[in-house]
């Protein structure tokens, strides 16, 4: 049987810095992605921004899958 919406355990949430760490950038580019729409963020009540970890998970796997363009010879 599946667990009730109610008995499941709420989703982790990531702050910016956790983000930022992850991704190894700096966390005001974390806040620059969100507001752009690069990645959702929730709003605390005090106006801090969150994120959702499977989301961020999901995102990194992403990047890091990507592969990278073959650097450019310099003529």
């Amino acid at each position: 049987m599946e667990p009730t919406p109610d008995s499941a355990e709420p989703e982790k949430l990531l702050t910016p810095a956790e983000v930022a760490a992850m991704f190894r950038v700096n966390p005001k580019t974390v806040t620059r992605w969100a507001r752009a729409g690069k990645i959702s963020a929730i709003r605390t009540l005090g106006g801090h921004r969150r994120f959702r970890k499977s989301e961020i998970d999901a995102r990194l796997k992403e990047v890091e899958e990507t592969p990278e363009p073959p650097p450019t010879p310099n003529a």
